[in-house]
């Protein structure tokens, strides 16, 4: 009897088993093949820099392994299965998605923020009129932790439930891809999980209702938790963990304050701008980048103005959507790994510190991304066709340092401390190098600089009063954006 295999199944093994498999050998392969030639640029630092603090550029041997580990980063990506997830627009839809997949109960993860907001009603009406059976948890805490998955997950298992809906900031979406990965995988820990392609098995139905738009977690592979013992942080990384649907819900974002609103979109800009300039893109992240620029630049201030602009909001929502999906692909690059650091030590709010730091590593960049700087100029409107390069790209740069003012966001964060920067740049060049294919390189040395520069400036140097209510406006986020995880 001659064995049948249905052609989904194979599918699914070719998508979520055979290339990630492959892929992985390919890359530990390439790493390990690195290895001695770091260890002989230790050596060679050794010897030949003695002064490393007086080096304007990265170590010759490190540059060459950074570029061409990236360089096969970007060559695998027409063959590794990403994919978008399905736009909907509003919660109201999730029931028909539901039945469509003869899911019969659905766990909704969220949090306390959104439950107090009430923006579950709804969700929770629609399901109730459609009679599909739901349980709710709404305990993920910014940053959700191995607690909040295995709380959640017990849930699913206990009621029974075959779908989830990830309900609020990047914490909720997150700890929903891990509980959907534990349900697949319940012999397999999340710590066994953490890193690249560890997951392999397709997951229930998940679906994603961001109430931010910044994050662009519904559109990407990654969950972050924290272990609840020993505090580490790690991500996992498959690409099964990235949403069916994605509901670009306006409605959901109505409520949230003009300083987030700003910061969050802020946070997108950054996203579409360090994928467009980076040296990994295609032309599909390419076209998502500068979507998600046009429309920022469009709602952007609207949206942060008329918190019941339901047009803006539906537009910052898809601009994040975007962004999120030019960034899974593309990568990000020294902006984020910079603002991490300094979102771990400090816990400044990512959305924050992106926007603070954008423009400032642009200008480092200098000339190597004039020529891109100007196609987003001209996406955004703010050049036109016969613009010079340079003039285009430095209007860029200046049209956010003033999105900026406009949204009181300071130049400083007043919490780094001077003792601490040497470390906070070994964490960003540790994080950034040598995945991120940025257009200039640098290591912590070179990056060091971003922290002084971001360190408060005297009293003589600049107005305290402004400062100070700026500062005010970020202790706020912090408090406001618990849920807007990265």
């Amino acid at each position: 009897m001659q064995w049948q295999q249905n052609p989904a199944d194979s599918a699914e093994i070719l998508t979520f088993q055979i290339l990630p498999a492959i892929f992985t050998l390919i890359h530990k392969t390439f790493d390990n093949a690195c290895i001695t030639g770091l260890r002989f640029q230790v050596f060679f630092d050794r010897i030949f820099y003695t002064e490393r603090r007086q080096q304007t550029t990265m170590n010759p041997l490190r540059k060459i392994y950074c570029r061409t580990f990236q360089k096969v980063f970007h060559i695998a990506i027409p063959f590794l299965p990403y994919r978008k997830p399905k736009i909907v627009g509003s919660v109201s839809e999730l029931p028909d998605i539901i039945r469509r997949h003869k899911c019969s109960r659905v766990l909704i993860i969220t949090d306390q923020g959104i439950m107090k907001l009430g923006l579950t009603k709804r969700l929770e009406k629609a399901l109730n009129r459609a009679e599909i059976p739901y349980t709710l948890y709404d305990r993920t805490v910014a940053n959700p932790t191995t607690v909040n998955v295995a709380e959640a997950l017990e849930l699913y298992i206990q009621d029974g439930c075959d779908a989830i809906i990830g309900f609020g900031g990047g914490s909720s979406m997150d700890c929903a891809k891990a509980v959907g990965a534990r349900a697949v995988k319940p012999n397999q820990s999340l710590a066994r999980m953490k890193g690249i392609l560890k997951v392999h098995k397709k997951l229930p139905l998940l679906m994603a209702v961001p109430t931010t738009a910044g994050t662009g977690s519904e559109t990407t592979l990654a969950s972050v938790i924290t272990d609840a013992e020993t505090r580490h942080k790690y991500a996992i990384n498959d690409f099964p963990l990235i949403p069916r649907y994605a509901v670009l819900d306006p409605k959901v974002t109505l409520s949230l304050p003009p300083f987030i609103t700003a910061t969050t979109g802020m946070d997108a800009l950054t996203h579409a701008v360090e994928a467009y300039i980076g040296n990994s893109t295609t032309i599909d992240t390419r076209k998502d980048a500068l979507k998600a620029v046009k429309l920022i630049f469009e709602n952007i201030d609207d949206a942060y103005s008329h918190g019941d602009d339901v047009t803006a909001r539906r537009n910052m929502l898809h601009a994040s959507f975007y962004a999120g999906c030019a960034f899974t692909k593309s990568y990000v690059g020294y902006v984020h790994a910079v603002a991490h650091s300094l979102g771990g030590e400090y816990n400044v709010p990512h959305g924050y510190a992106n926007a603070v730091i954008l423009p400032m590593v642009l200008r480092e960049y200098g000339s190597t991304i004039t020529a891109k700087l100007r196609r987003l100029a001209l996406s955004a409107g703010i050049a036109q066709k016969d613009t010079p390069a340079e003039e285009a790209a430095e209007s860029f740069i200046s049209a956010i340092e003033d999105m900026k003012k406009r949204f009181r966001i300071g130049d400083t964060i007043p919490e780094i401390q001077k003792t601490d920067i040497p470390k906070l740049a070994h964490y960003a060049d540790k994080e950034a190098n040598p995945l991120y294919p940025v257009p200039k390189l640098m290591d912590a040395r070179q990056l060091e600089k971003f922290y002084y520069m971001l360190m408060e400036k005297p009293e003589s140097e600049t107005g305290s009063d402004s400062d100070n209510e700026i500062s005010d406006n970020a202790q706020k986020e912090t408090e406001q954006e618990a849920d807007t995880n990265e």
